[in-house]
């Protein structure tokens, strides 16, 4: 199976030793996406938990479409939240996201996300061929 980097400035750069996303055959992994913004590197300016959600899910749509593919394929995303009481919030912003057919999904509460963030998000996701 190929495996290819994913490096894309449609999402912020990687803040340690990891990539953006790895492509192998027809599955692309993307990294844990904190709510930075891809041209400052910084933490987005509206520090709610809903901005923060919904710049996480622009930045795995930027580097997913930098693989070929899109959150229309995604098909497994995981939440991290330093809080779950935010639980609802968060969701609201991650239905405007997803249509009918979300991909599966796990949400877990952490005792604490990098550069002070309060929510990150991963994905899995098909590549169009």
């Amino acid at each position: 199976m190929q495996r290819s980097v994913i490096s894309t400035p449609l999402g912020p750069a990687a803040i340690g030793p990891y990539s953006q996303a790895i492509r192998a055959g027809d599955l692309v992994f993307v990294s844990g996406q904190i709510p930075l913004d891809p041209s400052t590197g910084s933490l987005v300016g509206d520090l709610s938990v809903e901005s923060q959600a919904r710049q996480c899910l622009e930045n795995l749509s930027g580097i997913l479409s930098a693989a070929g593919s899109s959150l229309d394929r995604a098909v497994k995303v995981t939440i991290y939240l330093t809080d779950l009481a935010s639980f609802g919030s968060v969701n609201r912003v991650y239905g405007e996201f997803f249509g009918s057919a979300p991909p599966a999904r796990a949400t877990v509460e952490v005792s604490a996300l990098p550069m002070g963030a309060v929510v990150e998000m991963d994905c899995i996701a098909t590549v169009e061929e």
